[in-house]
Order: C-alpha cells, then structure tokens, then sequence
C-alpha cells in the first residue's frame, strides 16, 4: 500500500482496543483510538485527518453510542465503511446500522476484522480530492 489508509476505532474496552489495534497494523491499516462517542465526532469532523473507515463499538461510554457515531461519519462520508462491533445489541443492526456496514458479533477473530474492512473498503469508491 502506497497510502496509509487510517481507520478510526470507537472502543471503550482496553483488552479489544489492543486486539483491535495490532489486527490493523498487521493488516496494513493505521488507527487512531478513541474511548467515547463524543471525541469520535470530534475527530471526524475535524480536519486534521481523512478517516477511510470507522470501526465502533455499539455500546459506548457517554453521551453518544455506536450508532451515533456510525451516523456523524456518513456525515462526513456519505460513503464511509463502518464496521460494527458488539456483544449484545445484534439484531438491532437492521433498523439502526448504515449501509455499507458490517457487524461484527463479539468474541470475534482478529482476521474476521481486517477481511470485513479489506472487503468493504475494496466496495467503496475512493475518496475524491476535486
């Protein structure tokens, strides 16, 4: 990969972000991590980096959930991929997930992340610069 493609994880749990962390790096991506809904809208509205995709837990710590967060990227990206994660909120990724997402029920393999990214970054068109 020429471009460091960055990936933003929404993650309130050390052990995960960890996993998380070291299953990007290894599958080439670079990630920026955050503990709160509230500083990943920050993030993703600020300019300082262009996120190519948005990992997050549903259940987060704060005022905004995972959700909430999925819809401030599309925002911002109306076609940013999203991957999902939880433990306990499935069957609501039908009526509150994005298009173009992914739900990752947990426990889950580091390799079923980097695939699910990988495949839905592959699906999105790249960003335009124009």
């Amino acid at each position: 990969m020429d471009e460091v493609v960055r990936i933003l994880v929404v993650e309130d749990d050390q052990l995960i972000q960890a996993m998380v962390e070291e299953a990007l790096s290894e599958g080439g991506f670079k990630s920026r991590i955050t503990a709160s809904g509230e500083e990943a809208i920050t993030l993703l509205r600020g300019d300082e980096f262009q996120y190519r995709a948005l990992v997050t837990d549903i259940n987060l710590i704060g005022r905004f959930d995972g959700w909430e967060v999925a819809r401030a990227a599309r925002e911002t990206d109306p076609t940013a991929p999203i991957i999902y994660m939880t433990g306990s909120h499935g069957e609501e990724w039908a009526s509150k997930g994005v298009p173009n997402s992914v739900l990752l029920a947990k426990p889950f393999a580091p390799a079923q992340l980097v695939t699910a990214l990988s495949q839905l970054l592959n699906a999105s068109p790249p960003i335009s610069t124009d």
